[in-house]
């Protein structure tokens, strides 16, 4: 019985049905696809469970859903950067207090904005050298890492080759061994069929030289 860490691998080196019998591989297809089809009542054990993002921010939710959905984004409310009056004649306090509100809201806002353009004047071409320079230390060691997958790929992919290319001349001496294991048993009941035959016609013989006796 195979332990739980035991790594079952296929023979795609050795096992070339599916070129030799094009046929198979239509079925082989449909079976995949029937099994697709089917809804599993529980995942395989070594299948890790669903991850949920940013479970912490309902905004980022939502616009996930919004995208998985494909749905349009939405129009950004320009009426935020505009210093509409009241339109109401005559406008009551309530209407003077909410575009008093407002302007006050575009006056900060623009302060905001003149503030982090003398921040980003005074530190902002300093911060880009930094962050470039990171992206490219960054750039660096995801092509390292980069490579030494493909190395241990390549290594992985010979491992499995050279081991599929010594399990399969074993499965063929098997499979050989077999199949002249099978002709012998054919051939020795074939001989008994025919001794069986011999014998019966002797038997027959015997019988006819007794009564001519």
């Amino acid at each position: 019985m195979a332990q739980q860490n035991d790594i079952l691998d296929s023979l795609p080196y050795y096992d070339d049905d599916l070129q030799k019998f094009p046929l198979l591989k239509d079925k082989v297809e449909q079976e995949i696809a029937r099994e697709l089809g089917k809804v599993p009542k529980e995942l395989h054990p070594n299948v890790p469970p669903e991850v949920e993002l940013f479970p912490n921010n309902p905004l980022l939710q939502a616009e996930i859903a919004r995208v998985e959905g494909k749905e349009q984004f939405p129009s950004l409310d320009s009426l935020r950067y505009q210093l509409p009056a009241p339109t109401s004649t005559p406008a009551t306090d309530e209407d003077w207090k909410a575009a008093l509100d407002n302007a006050r809201s575009q006056l900060e806002h623009q302060r905001i904005r003149q503030t982090n353009l003398t921040l980003l004047q005074t530190y902002g071409a300093n911060a880009w050298r930094i962050h470039n320079y990171q992206l490219e230390q960054q750039a660096k060691n995801i092509e390292t890492t980069l490579e030494q997958l493909k190395e241990l790929t390549v290594e992985v992919n010979r491992d499995r080759k050279n081991s599929q290319d010594r399990y399969g001349k074993q499965l063929t001496a098997l499979e050989t061994r077999w199949t002249n294991l099978i002709s012998s048993v054919l051939q020795i009941e074939m001989a008994n069929v025919a001794l069986e035959a011999e014998l019966e016609r002797l038997q027959v013989k015997e019988s006819e030289l007794a009564e001519i006796a």
